[in-house]
């Protein structure tokens, strides 16, 4: 399923409107949440963290890697993995905002010397082929204007033997595509493949698909757990940034709880640049 082209520059004001609230809600991590059963009490920033570490665990880091994060956020993730896995991280964003409070981050945590936070258009990348071991893409991918593009690109920069590992949604059912399409406009979403043609847009690009999951139940079929959890953080959220300004953030994803929970997936996909 698509949509119409969305302007780099519009995806950039997009998320330097709703990053410092969806920052402060999920810890610096803007992509969703993964809960086991509606009994789970996790807190939602780690229940957030849990994509986090579900998706670059399937890379297999090792200290001293060079990794790109494409769609960085405000680089809790980026943060979390040179503190903890020793890798050195470039994150890319169209976001001003994402940019300073990642820096911010980075400085704070002691890694600046391992990481190191951009301005970066992933359509058309400024470093040199074969420039990274691996590639991180949470929840990005779907905003780009040419997926195959995208690709393509984080292929060219990977080292052959490097490996990518991404998250992002999928359309599990077309039945009510005025629900999906209030979804997709929420978010800024060109595109929202299938499972399968996630996995054929990858091949597409000359990557060998590794691993694959579809954890949609665990994830946006927890929709409702994700409500009742930012309620819990109202009050911080109010005394921080004012009454209006939630209520404004409010209105901005009121489609996003649109779909039915068994319409939109989760899917993870790792997979490798050929060596020859």
């Amino acid at each position: 399923m698509t949509s119409e082209l969305i302007n780099p520059a519009d995806i950039g004001t997009h998320y330097d409107e709703r990053s410092p609230i969806g920052d402060e809600f999920r810890n610096g991590q803007l992509h969703m949440w993964y809960w086991y059963d509606n009994e789970d009490d996790t807190p939602l920033k780690d229940a957030v963290h849990r994509i986090s570490r579900k998706v670059t665990d399937t890379l297999g880091l090792r200290p001293g890697e060079r990794l790109l994060d494409a769609g960085c956020g405000p680089g809790e993730t980026a943060v979390y993995l040179a503190k903890n896995l020793g890798v050195h991280v470039t994150g890319i964003t169209v976001s001003a905002f994402e940019i300073d409070k990642a820096n911010e981050r980075a400085a704070a945590t002691g890694v600046s010397d391992r990481v190191r936070f951009e301005y970066g258009d992933y359509m058309d990348l400024a470093y040199p082929d074969d420039s990274f071991d691996a590639v991180l893409a949470l929840e990005s991918l779907q905003n780009a204007q040419d997926l195959g593009q995208v690709l393509r690109e984080l292929y060219r920069v990977l080292r052959p033997g490097g490996r990518i590992s991404f998250s992002d949604f999928s359309l599990e059912s077309a039945a009510d595509p005025d629900r999906v399409a209030k979804f997709m406009d929420t978010l800024k979403l060109r595109e929202l493949p299938t499972l399968a043609e996630w996995i054929e847009h990858a091949r597409s690009a000359g990557f060998e698909v590794e691993e694959y999951t579809q954890c949609g139940p665990r994830v946006f079929g927890k929709k409702s757990k994700y409500i009742r959890s930012a309620m819990d953080q109202r009050d911080t959220i109010i005394a921080k940034f004012g009454e209006e300004a939630l209520a404004e953030f409010s209105r901005n994803h009121l489609g996003f709880f649109a779909p039915r929970k068994d319409q939109i997936g989760y899917v993870i996909l790792s997979a490798r640049k050929p060596r020859h």
